[in-house]
């Protein structure tokens, strides 16, 4: 049993860029979804697209690199089901002064750290990019 699947997304996209992979397959839910829907406007990964499997459903992240070195650097779970860590509207943290980004589970929805400075909305911080 999967305690975490957001860290399990985060882990496998991680090992996948390590090993130079074209793309890596996870079981699909909403969260994860978002997720790679933000990865994917901020230009860390290529595209993502759900594939049916005949069961629950498969999210394929294809990968981006850059002179033969992963886009994503850094991929960091902060908020864990045993610790849980909320950040208000205006203690947002500023990931490598703009060059990354921090990815927020907000009463918005699930987004990056600059739509929800815009809207003005704090949240659980559940991951560091860059």
């Amino acid at each position: 049993m999967m305690t975490d699947p957001i860290a399990d997304m985060l882990t496998r996209i991680r090992n996948a860029g390590m090993a130079s992979q074209k793309w890596v397959d996870m079981p699909v839910s909403k969260q994860k979804i978002e997720i790679a829907k933000i990865l994917t406007e901020a230009h860390f990964v290529h595209a993502h697209k759900v594939l049916d499997d005949g069961k629950h459903g498969v999210l394929r992240v294809y990968l981006k690199y850059h002179d033969g070195q992963p886009v994503i650097r850094h991929l960091e779970r902060v908020s864990r089901p045993g610790r849980r860590h909320y950040v208000g509207a205006t203690d947002i943290p500023r990931v490598r002064n703009g060059l990354g980004m921090a990815i927020l589970s907000t009463s918005a929805g699930v987004l990056s750290d600059r739509g929800a400075r815009e809207r003005g909305v704090g949240g659980e911080l559940m991951a560091l990019v860059w």
